[in-house]
């Protein structure tokens, strides 16, 4: 779809938002809500290079402020009620992205379309739900990575049990017109272990249903914890393994993995609100080994803050260095750095929306370029090591 259709699109979409929201009133008495999130803005590099960012290929390698090149948005209707005692909610949400600031093709489609109820006389307590949508996903804000994500189309049942909350889910993605793949998941949520924290286990299990494909499991344990080190904020634990077709994050792996593939991860991340201090910080170890030889060893550490002059006024800087090792090949390095003002509705890290300007550069070796296949780290084909790029942003969610 050309860019001018979907801008078309996305205006009409909004209009239509905005009459709904015109119409408050009348909207909390039909149980209509709505949400969503957007960013996009302009941006440079160089002479003769339009723009450019700078990360790896793979989760959690790429930092994100200053460095993102694409637009997206999406919007969420939900129409919830309550029919002879039967609670039920529908939801909605188109998607717009264009991987470019103002050219090429964007595209469109439907992220979410799902239907859940709850209150069956079979098992009051629990919500039955089957469609299209976002389930069980857990990131890290600053390298835009779900390292739980449980998206796509299926259908499942979420209930208390014992103090804490199970969910079980099937899901199915057809890869190709021959290819499809079963998956299923259960979710284990909101164990107490300690004041303040909370343990998850996800286990996943998946199965490649044609000719030549596999069958997968994968185990995630995470640990969350509120206002570690009474810092204000929160950190969040996890623990990973997952083999042939299943992925680590419980969602679906490789349609062509084979059983002796084999990954782990650990990945940690802090979040911090000590008056106008607030901030994200990562640590990442991977490590994914293929039945056929050869492995990939990846890390991550870095983390952004955000200081706070007024209440609507911050700095924010964010610095992150990323390697890929794989087997019979030299690492990759890559550190980025970005710095730049930014109002807010609030002083805290996490009040959005956000209006930024920012100044990033990062530094990278040949073998990321290499790596990074034939248009090297930026996509330009230059061969460098080395890049800045200047710019503005907006972030909303809500």
């Amino acid at each position: 779809m050309k860019t001018n259709t979907c801008f078309k699109l996305l205006l009409t979409s909004c209009a239509a938002l905005a009459l709904l929201a015109g119409q408050t009133a009348q909207a909390q008495a039909q149980g209509l809500d709505m949400n969503g999130y957007m960013r996009a803005g302009p941006g440079s590099t160089k002479k003769n290079a339009s723009r450019a960012c700078y990360g790896l290929a793979g989760p959690g390698l790429k930092y994100r402020h200053g460095n993102e090149c694409d637009f997206y948005a999406e919007f969420g209707l939900v129409k919830s009620g309550k029919i002879e005692g039967l609670e039920y909610k529908t939801t909605v949400m188109p998607n717009l992205w264009n991987g470019a600031t103002d050219a090429g093709s964007a595209s469109t489609s439907l992220a979410q379309l799902y239907v859940e109820g709850k209150g069956f006389d079979i098992a009051p307590e629990a919500t039955f739900w089957a469609g299209k949508r976002f389930l069980g996903r857990a990131d890290v804000h600053i390298v835009d990575t779900y390292f739980t994500i449980l998206d796509g189309v299926g259908a499942g049942v979420e209930m208390p049990l014992a103090g804490y909350k199970l969910g079980l889910s099937y899901l199915h993605s057809d890869s190709s017109a021959t290819q499809g793949v079963d998956r299923f998941n259960v979710d284990v949520s909101g164990i107490a272990v300690n004041p303040g924290g909370t343990l998850r286990v996800l286990g996943t299990l998946t199965r490649a249903n044609f000719n030549g494909g596999s069958t997968g499991l994968g185990l995630t344990v995470q640990h969350d914890q509120d206002n570690f080190l009474d810092l204000g904020g929160a950190n969040t634990l996890w623990l990973q393994y997952a083999q042939g077709s299943a992925g680590l994050d419980g969602n679906f792996g490789p349609v062509a993995g084979q059983s002796g593939d084999k990954s782990w991860r650990i990945a940690e991340t802090l979040t911090w609100q000590k008056g106008p201090l607030g901030g994200q910080a990562l640590a990442l170890f991977q490590h994914d080994k293929h039945a056929g030889g050869g492995s990939l060893r990846s890390t991550s550490l870095g983390g952004r803050v955000s200081y706070a002059l007024s209440k609507h006024f911050k700095l924010l800087a964010e610095l992150g260095h990323s390697t890929r090792k794989p087997s019979g090949a030299a690492t990759e390095k890559l550190t980025k750095f970005s710095f730049g003002p930014a109002l807010a509705i609030g002083p805290d890290f996490w009040s959005r929306p956000e209006l930024r300007l920012y100044v990033t550069t990062a530094s990278w070796n040949q073998a990321a370029n290499l790596g990074a296949g034939p248009g090297g780290v930026t996509g330009l084909g230059d061969g460098k090591t080395r890049g800045t790029s200047v710019g503005a942003q907006f972030e909303i969610w809500f």
